[in-house]
Order: C-alpha cells, then sequence, then structure tokens
C-alpha cells in the first residue's frame, strides 16, 4: 500500500511539471511571437506581425444596386522601442504634414512609449495612395516606422447615411468589453453597419515577416506557417430602394422632418429620409474627426435620425384609430352624425376649435373634412357607453396598443424611441377623478401622445392592410432576420368591414373636391388613401404631418411625411407623399409644378422634436 501511495504520488508531481511546464512554454510563445510584433532573431532580423484586416461586406439596396464598398488605405505605423533619430522636418516632408500636425502625432509617440514599448501603434491615420507611394520610397530612413494597409468604406451615394451608417475605430472600453476587438479596428457605429456589425465585420488574419535592421522585407517567418488569412465579412441586402430614398432627400432638401416608407405586405422600410441630413463619405478618412465634430455640432442636427428618433404627437392622422376603436366597440355607426359648432365645447370649462364646414358629418365626411367635434364626441360616447371611465380606458389603451403605438417595435434598427401613450396608472396617479373630458385632447391626436415618423408609417400599413403588419425591418436576407419576429402577422382585434370604412374615408380626403382636406395631391395614375394631420408645436409653428398608402387594393406603399414648422399637413407633407408615392409606383410624376414647388421651397431649419 505504501509502494502504490508513492508511485501514484510521484506519477502526481511529474504530470504537474508537465502542465506547468507546457503552460509557461506556451505563455513563452505567446508573448515572444504572438503578442509582440518585433523579436529579434540572432542574424539582427526581426519578426513583424502586420494585422491582415478583412474586408467588410457590401451593402446593396433592394434592387441590387450597391450602396457600400471598401477602398484600400493605409496607415504610418511606429514601435517606439524602435524608433532612433527621427529627421523632423525630413519627415514632415515625406509625410506632407505641417510641423504643427506633427508635434500633435509626436505627442501621441511619446504617450505610447510609456506604456506600450514594443507592439506596433498608429502613428498617422488613413493617408492617402498619393502619400503612400511616395513614403514608401523612404522608410528606409526611419527606423521603428513601417506601413500598414486596410480598407475604408467608400459610398457609392451622397445619399442614405442614417441607413447604411458609418463606422468608427474602436475604443478602450469597446475592446474591455469584447475581447474580439482589437486597438486600430473599426466597428460599426450607427445604421446597417452597427445593426449586423457581427454579420458585416469579417475575421482579421495576420502575417509574419522578417525585417532586417534597415526596415527591409526579408521574407516569410517560418514559411507561412504562424500567418492565418482574413475573412471578408456577410454582403447586406437591405429593403431600401435607393431611387426613392434620393429623391425623398431631394424634397426635403432645406426642411427639418422624415419620410417613412413601407411595403405593407412585408413590413420591408422602402424609405427611411430625415432631413436635414449628411452625405456618408464625410465620415471616411483623413477628415472623418473633423467633419464628424462639424456635423455634431450643427444645430440643425443633421446626425440626429428623425425617422425614427423623433417623437411628435400624432394629430389628426389619429383620428382614424379612434374611429376604428369607436366602430368596432359600436358607440357610432358609419351614418352616425355629430354636430360642429366650430368646434367641440362642454359646458364653459372646455372647448376645442374646429375649421368652418358643413354640419352635421357622418363618420366618413368628418374623415375626409378632418372635424374635431366628431372625434371629440365617439370619444366621449366610448366613455359614456362603459361601466366606468378605468374601463373604458382600458379598452381603449390596449387597441392603440395593437397598432404599434408607445413601444419600440422591435424592429432591426440600432435605436429608436418608443413614444408615448399614457396608460391607466399614468392619469390615476395625477388625478383622482377624470373623465374623458379631462384627456379629450387625445380623441384628435394631441394632449399626451407622442409618436415616431416610423410608427405613424406602420399604422398605416396596418390600415392598409385592413388588420395587421409585419414587424419593420431594413434588411432582406432571410438568413439575418428571425421568422418569428418579421415574418408574423401583427393582428388587430377590429373587423375588416370597419377598415373598408375607414379606407373609404381615407380615398375621400385626396378625391372629394368638396370636403377633401388633401385634394390637391390627387393622382390622374393611382388612387391614393391618406389622412392629414396639423400637429400643435409648443417651439412655434405647427407641423404639418400626412399618412397615406397606395394603390388602394393591394397597397404597395405606405408612408408617413413630418415637415416641421410647415404649418397644415396639406401644405406640405401631403404634396410631398404624393410625389413619393407617383415616383415609387409610376416612375413619372402627374404634376412637375408641385415637385418643382417643394424642391425649391425653403423653411426654417428647425431643432425641436
Amino acid at each position: 500500500m505504501k509502494k502504490d501511495s508513492l508511485t501514484n504520488r510521484k506519477l502526481f508531481f511529474y504530470t504537474l511539471f508537465i502542465i506547468v511546464f507546457l503552460i509557461f512554454t506556451a505563455r513563452l510563445f505567446q508573448i515572444q511571437i504572438i503578442d509582440d510584433s518585433y523579436k529579434l532573431s540572432s542574424d539582427n532580423n526581426v519578426v513583424r506581425s502586420i494585422i491582415l484586416y478583412p474586408e467588410r461586406g457590401y451593402i446593396y439596396d433592394r434592387n441590387g444596386n450597391l450602396l457600400v464598398a471598401n477602398q484600400p488605405a493605409f496607415d504610418v505605423m511606429i514601435v517606439p522601442k524602435e524608433l532612433k533619430d527621427i529627421d523632423t522636418i525630413e519627415l514632415c516632408k515625406d509625410l506632407n504634414i505641417t510641423k504643427k500636425e506633427f508635434l500633435l502625432l509626436d505627442d501621441k509617440i511619446r504617450k505610447k512609449r510609456s506604456y506600450s514599448k514594443h507592439r506596433p501603434n498608429i502613428f498617422m491615420n488613413n493617408i492617402s495612395a498619393k502619400t503612400y507611394a511616395s513614403f514608401q520610397s523612404h522608410l528606409y530612413k526611419y527606423k521603428g516606422v513601417y506601413m500598414q494597409e486596410k480598407t475604408l468604406r467608400h459610398y457609392l451615394y451622397p445619399n442614405a447615411g442614417n441607413v447604411v451608417g458609418f463606422i468608427r475605430e474602436v475604443s478602450d472600453i469597446m475592446i474591455s468589453k469584447n475581447t474580439f476587438y482589437k486597438k486600430g479596428d473599426q466597428i460599426g457605429a450607427s445604421g446597417i453597419e452597427k445593426s449586423y456589425e457581427e454579420h458585416i465585420r469579417g475575421k482579421r488574419g495576420v502575417n509574419r515577416i522578417l525585417v532586417d535592421v534597415f526596415n527591409n522585407e526579408k521574407g516569410s517567418f517560418g514559411n507561412g506557417k504562424y500567418d492565418t488569412l482574413p475573412s471578408t465579412g456577410k454582403a447586406i441586402h437591405s429593403t431600401i430602394d435607393i431611387t426613392l430614398q434620393g429623391y425623398g432627400e431631394l424634397l426635403m432638401k432645406n426642411k427639418s422632418g422624415s419620410i417613412v416608407a413601407i411595403e405593407p405586405s412585408t413590413g420591408e422600410i422602402l424609405s427611411l429620409v430625415t432631413s436635414p441630413n449628411y452625405n456618408p463619405n464625410l465620415l471616411v478618412g483623413a477628415n472623418r474627426s473633423k467633419n464628424y465634430n462639424k456635423l455634431y455640432k450643427d444645430k440643425s442636427k443633421p446626425l440626429y435620425d428623425r425617422s425614427i428618433l423623433a417623437e411628435y404627437p400624432p394629430g389628426s392622422t389619429f383620428k382614424l384609430i379612434n374611429a376604428l376603436i369607436a366602430l368596432q366597440e359600436g358607440v357610432i355607426k358609419s351614418s352616425t352624425r355629430f354636430a360642429c359648432d366650430e368646434g367641440y365645447h362642454y359646458k364653459t370649462t372646455l372647448s376645442i376649435g374646429c375649421h368652418e364646414h358643413r354640419s352635421p358629418l357622418n363618420l366618413q365626411e368628418a374623415i375626409a373634412n378632418s372635424c374635431n367635434a366628431y372625434f371629440c364626441n365617439a370619444f366621449k360616447n366610448l366613455f359614456e357607453n362603459k361601466k366606468s371611465n378605468q374601463v373604458a380606458y382600458t379598452i381603449w389603451y390596449d387597441y392603440v396598443t395593437r397598432f404599434g403605438l408607445g413601444n419600440y417595435l422591435n424592429n432591426d434598427l440600432p435605436t429608436g424611441k418608443k413614444g408615448f401613450v399614457p396608460n391607466l396608472e399614468y392619469f390615476n396617479s395625477r388625478h383622482r377623478n377624470w373623465g374623458p373630458t379631462y384627456i379629450l385632447s387625445m380623441s384628435i391626436g394631441q394632449g399626451e401622445l407622442l409618436t415616431t415618423p416610423i410608427q405613424l408609417a406602420n399604422m398605416t400599413a396596418s390600415i392598409a392592410n385592413k388588420g395587421y403588419y409585419y414587424t419593420p425591418h431594413i434588411v432582406r436576407d432571410q438568413d439575418l432576420l428571425d421568422s418569428n419576429r418579421f415574418a408574423t402577422k401583427h393582428l388587430i382585434p377590429i373587423k375588416e368591414e370597419y377598415f373598408e370604412i375607414v379606407i373609404n374615408a381615407m380615398q375621400m380626403v385626396v378625391e372629394d373636391k368638396k370636403i377633401g382636406s388633401a385634394y390637391n395631391i390627387k393622382s390622374p395614375m393611382v388612387t391614393i388613401c391618406g389622412k392629414t394631420g396639423t400637429v400643435q408645436n409648443p417651439h412655434g409653428k405647427d407641423h404639418s404631418v400626412f399618412i397615406a398608402f397606395a394603390p388602394k387594393e393591394n397597397p404597395k406603399i405606405a408612408l408617413a411625411v413630418v415637415v416641421e414648422n410647415a404649418g397644415w399637413g396639406s401644405e406640405w407633407a401631403a404634396p410631398i407623399a404624393g410625389l413619393m408615392i407617383e415616383k415609387y409606383l409610376m416612375d413619372s410624376i402627374s404634376k412637375p409644378h408641385i415637385e418643382e414647388y417643394i424642391i425649391n421651397g425653403k423653411l426654417k431649419l428647425n431643432a425641436s422634436y
């Protein structure tokens, strides 16, 4: 027993010694070969590790047009420990930089020397091919300096910067949170680049070469045994129609606001226009930081994506939702009429004004004419028909949120706002006894309600589909999309016949010459169903809003247009929507004089949301 015990103990220590030896050997190899970019050899050659950056995946529009590609770029790399007596004046001349620029870079070198003497660090980012070609022939003069090739993004269109997004160098914080990234790596910072970063980024490789004391390459180290090849990122096919996107940006030039267009039958986003916007090529190359700071400080907020971040009351577009709820709950019929005495008046405590028009009106006429009094009465009827205000509001809230309002929609965009639909607790916490007159402003889409343009477009798609929507999304590649998330119908518990009543009224908005509030955009080429909205704005002039879909049967496009500080919905938002619809469906414009007016129109750029 004692002999066996001694044998087992010896075997344990031998095994432990071998394991420790292997660990130290592996760590030593990592430190000397893998981690360090330079390793002195017996003949004074060194081994340099060159990172092979992968090409990020290309991005296409829905029709196969290439939106984002790559272009070669070069970084000047330095290894602080190897730097020897640099001739500052000569280096400035060879790199085509000023002495002031050099001093800033020199300060960077000194900081890097303090914590990483052996590893290569970026001295100068993204130099031009011309500078690279010139500097490459002078490299022998600068020991510890070499060139590293990589790729930069190249945007083939000056449009859709908010959609495709931009990339930036990873920060130390990012690296600490995700070990995949290393110094000098690029990462998606917005748009598709950010949402689908893991698919687009690819995988880096490494090439280890021998370099002599004169900075001349002497061949592969270990015959390439330790080299790895980079893997190109996955191509992304977006849902965007770049022609429609570019046209929308043209129409919104010199205006603040957004246009969101969705294909109702799929939930695919056709355009995601925000204005003011920016050319994505500004955020590429050596001037990226300077341009970003300029855009960031711009008071008109071109980096702020109003299509998914800006929140506004829905205004009169929301009357369609209240009409559907009232019909489903049986508190009105299509034939129900309410009088309008230039608004709704309750005793002496409440008055909601309305424009002058024929009275009384039935439901479809009220939608076409956008009568405030009608929807105040319908909203009040809903509460009076139920057992209590609490029950009535709970029912109303459930319907509204079924349209995707008040939440993030669970789309594949990297950011967004959820808007605001106050729940029952919200009002109970503010007032002990409240009734429909207290919240009556929500009957016409004002009050506490807040929506984003993408939510309004999705709401419109729900009406076009007569009771359901698909989660909006920006990418078409089925292998990237969660079918449970993007292929599931979100059903709205309202009868199809009631949607048909509202849709017929939306057609009247555009085609009824007597009472249609957007008759000015009637098209001879396609039947457009829409609804105007004029949204109260505490920061200035009202916002012009319009939602629409077309054609009436088997709709192909549903959209929402918001033009800030532009007044009535019929003035700016409706004509823009009409032009977008004709451009997408017919590829021609029936009223070129309106197109010219909109394109040349200038409104005060607004930074209020």
